[in-house]
């Protein structure tokens, strides 16, 4: 023993300096100057399992950050243990595991409880030589180590050569042993110690692994033998007389055209790839708030919901994933997005595909429901986008039912079995510049939707050459769908048996409304959709760039007061380094002239700012409407505001998907404060007031009121259209086309190229509003209202200034000329 253990000191030496030259660690997480140690303890480190080239790279990264040594041995009072230790391995016998053998923490434990006041903190440490997905069959499982089976030497070489260039180490919290000692014996405290750091290791390897994959083949063939699809079979076989075997083998086509095929090397080339691309065509990619998902991670399956604003969206949130230690979730993707070439590659990087609508096909929605489901109840993470398609006018778009529902299926079905909670992590993803802006003004326009194609992929690469600004990724705040079960269907746990529950229809779109206003609750401004909101609120999309900056400056100073969404991120830098930015990018001109550079934004670019703006309009709901009172009032107190925004903020809060305020009136009086503060309003004891001498904090308050301005003369239009017939005289759809060919007209006669202006959706919205506040109702298909709603567009109309209110009348009554 003596002869082994100098053989194998000499040995160290030389291989911890060729493990250092070799491996390179990609990720440390946390960073180890973070690391939370107490320096007057001794610090012992716990791998989880028996391993060299483990130690060896430990003992090299706590030298060369300055940690204490995780190499050679460390004497702790009269106990002696290797600096860096691991739990033991199963004994195996006959390919069994038989027993598994004591952790090696009895001496430690024992000195500690004859000596209270000498102390160690443990400090368990895990590490992935590349991260390939747990997977039962293939090459790479002989490759990867870091499978959820244990490895023997050969596999732990082999893994070390491939896979080390591409290593992560996962620092865990330091553990004092004096607070996990208790009055029981030293043995069942060594077995207690060993337990909760096999707990940790193994939530943090679910983490960074995912579970367990079975073999696509395997998976299908699952999933075209479950109970529910072969009942599909045999009721279709009956219905249509067609033969079982053969739809069978319609079952295994529509798995294989359904299925991803996660693969380890397709997602180490693709976070090479994407690393390239991110840095090429943007300035990086900024993530917030991912903590609030590595705490979460270990024993929940996540359902990631981003906004959808752009195709690159499916490979930028796999891409922070996976940079920052988190298992990459499989993708819902429309079959769209199949074609060749492209296709392969994202199914291997764990996008599954789904048809547009399957509603007619029963045999398909069964498939897609049963394998959505072993998704699920496995534990795999997933991402898939509620809005269902990207936003052509930048607004986050009301949640659509399918996939909100199918989960919600598949919970109840997994929590009868006591399945693990789900949690919806919502994500909102911002850009300075996307790459489809060109097109989504042509369709806004009117023109078609190209269909995808790898050459519309080319066309984009011929692109980037140009800048496109930064991304921003922002986590929001997550949903545990068992809470919000709790809190909106209190008894929903005794209907488990049910599998169609009465309280699912309602439940579903309160579900989307939460995630929609939690996605919005994380947005992230910056320099273009900050210039895009003030020089779109100008008269003639132009403005001085000292008063620019100003408003700038303003915007940001109230979100830091009053933020407009829990998890909001501001942008760096000054209003001159915003405002250069935006220069740069091309999004706007700078015109010298000698009292001052102007900035002005031509037809195409605003059309361009418009879409910026959308994503961020509803963080400046409440301030743009308090400010827009005082554009007609110069004077408002506290209870004559209330009153007179009161009717129309739910209908605001819905159309900008925002959460309404506990309390509108305490908002209202924060708001006032704040625009007190920035001196756009004075305050004159229980009254406010426009800015008496101030000429320019008088035009930055009809700015910031300028904002909600296109949303009030929407609501203007429509409720003039309906109340120039008799309750009961439209349709719905009536009232939302009417609507939208006045809007259309009133753009035109301004002077707007701005087609969102009068996008269908905001009126249909809009209606849908009114019913849910309770102002109109459906009889017979039509549209019925009381006088209420007559008194209280009365009262909004004092609102708009009798210029802005005259020339809304004679848009929606165009006859009258």
């Amino acid at each position: 023993m003596g002869l082994a253990r100098m053989l194998a000191g000499a040995l160290r030496a030389p291989l911890e300096r060729l493990m250092a030259r070799w491996a390179r660690i990609r990720l440390i997480e946390p960073e180890p100057e973070a690391l939370s140690l107490e320096p007057t303890l001794p610090t012992l480190y716990v791998l989880p399992h028996p391993a060299l080239s483990d130690t060896l790279l430990l003992a090299s990264l706590t030298r060369a950050h300055g940690l204490p040594a995780a190499g050679g041995r460390r004497t702790i009072g009269a106990v002696t243990l290797p600096a860096s230790t691991a739990l033991p391995a199963p004994i195996r016998r006959l390919g069994r595991r038989t027993r598994r053998p004591a952790a090696p923490f009895l001496s430690l434990i024992e000195q500690c409880q004859r000596d209270p006041g000498r102390d160690v903190q443990l400090v368990p440490v895990s590490i992935f030589w590349g991260r390939a997905p747990g997977k039962r069959f293939g090459v790479w499982q002989l490759l990867a180590a870091d499978s959820w089976q244990l490895t023997g030497r050969l596999r732990r070489l082999l893994s070390v050569v491939i896979n080390g260039k591409d290593v992560e180490v996962h620092l865990g919290t330091p553990l004092r042993l004096s607070e996990l000692l208790d009055a029981r014996e030293a043995r069942l405290t060594n077995r207690k110690v060993a337990r909760l750091l096999r707990v940790h290791f193994r939530r943090l390897r679910t983490r960074v692994l995912g579970p367990d994959l079975s073999h696509r083949r395997t998976l299908i063939e699952g999933v075209a033998a479950s109970p529910e699809v072969r009942r599909v079979i045999r009721e279709v076989a009956t219905a249509e007389q067609r033969s079982a075997a053969r739809l069978e083998g319609r079952a295994r086509r529509y798995g294989r055209e359904i299925a991803s095929n996660m693969t380890y090397p397709v997602l180490r080339f693709m976070d090479g790839l994407l690393r390239r691309l991110w840095n090429r065509l943007y300035d990086g990619v900024a993530v917030h708030g991912l903590e609030r998902v590595k705490a979460i991670a270990g024993d929940h399956t996540l359902v990631y919901v981003p906004c959808h604003r752009s195709h690159i969206d499916y490979l930028l949130l796999s891409y922070v994933l996976y940079r920052d230690g988190l298992m990459p979730p499989h993708i819902a993707a429309g079959r769209n997005l199949d074609m060749p070439l492209i296709g392969p590659l994202l199914r291997r990087g764990g996008a599954f595909f789904m048809r547009r609508s399957f509603r007619d096909n029963r045999l398909y929605a069964t498939v897609f429901n049963e394998y959505l489901h072993r998704l699920i109840a496995r534990g795999h993470p997933l991402e898939y986008f509620i809005e269902g398609g990207r936003s052509r006018s930048g607004r986050m778009l009301p949640a659509r039912p399918g996939m909100l529902s199918m989960t919600l299926h598949s919970y109840l079905r997994s929590a009868r079995g006591g399945g693990q909670p789900l949690v919806f992590v919502p994500v909102y993803i911002g850009y300075e510049r996307i790459l489809e802006s060109g097109s989504y003004q042509r369709e806004l326009h009117g023109g078609r939707k190209r269909k995808e194609s790898p050459w519309g992929v080319l066309r984009v690469l011929g692109r980037l050459r140009q800048p496109f600004g930064q991304v921003t990724v922002n986590i929001g705040e997550p949903l545990s769908l068992p809470a919000f079960l709790d809190a909106e269907v209190p008894g929903w746990r005794r209907q488990l048996d049910d599998p169609r529950p009465p309280w699912l229809a309602r439940a579903v779109p309160r579900l989307g409304e939460t995630l929609s206003r939690r996605i919005n609750a994380a947005a992230a401004l910056n320099p273009v959709n900050l210039v895009a909101l003030v020089l779109l609120a100008t008269p003639h999309h132009a403005i001085e760039a000292s008063l620019l900056k100003r408003q700038l400056a303003l915007l940001v100073a109230l979100q830091r007061r009053l933020p407009g969404g829990r998890h909001v991120s501001l942008p760096e830098g000054t209003p001159e380094t915003w405002l250069e930015r935006v220069l740069a990018l091309g999004m706007v001109e700078r015109r010298p002239h000698p009292l001052g550079d102007i900035i002005v934004a031509d037809g195409r670019q605003a059309g361009l700012l418009g879409w910026y703006r959308n994503n961020v309009l509803h963080l400046f709901a409440l301030a743009g409407l308090t400010a827009f009172a005082f554009r007609h009032q110069a004077c408002h107190d506290l209870d004559g505001l209330v009153a007179l925004l009161a009717p129309g903020w739910p209908i605001l809060t819905r159309e900008l998907m925002i959460a309404p305020p506990a309390s509108l009136r305490e908002d209202l009086a924060g708001m006032l404060a704040a625009l007190v503060e920035a001196g756009l309003l004075e305050a004159e004891g229980r009254n406010w007031r426009r800015p008496r001498e101030s000429l320019e904090a008088g035009e930055q308050l009809d700015m910031l009121g300028g904002l909600m301005q296109p949303s009030l003369e929407r609501g203007y239009l429509l409720l003039s259209v309906l109340l120039s017939e008799p309750a009961g005289h439209f349709t719905a759809d009536e009232l939302t086309a009417r609507s939208r060919e006045l809007a259309e007209r009133l753009a035109l006669l301004s002077g707007l190229d701005a087609p969102e202006f009068f996008d269908t959706r905001l009126f249909s919205g809009l209606v849908e509003s009114l019913e849910a506040q309770g102002w109109l109702h459906t009889e017979e298909g039509r549209l019925v209202f009381d006088d209420r709603l007559r008194e209280a567009a009365r009262r909004s109309r004092a609102l708009f200034d009798p210029a802005l209110r005259h020339r809304l009348q004679l848009v929606s009554r165009p006859e009258a000329g």
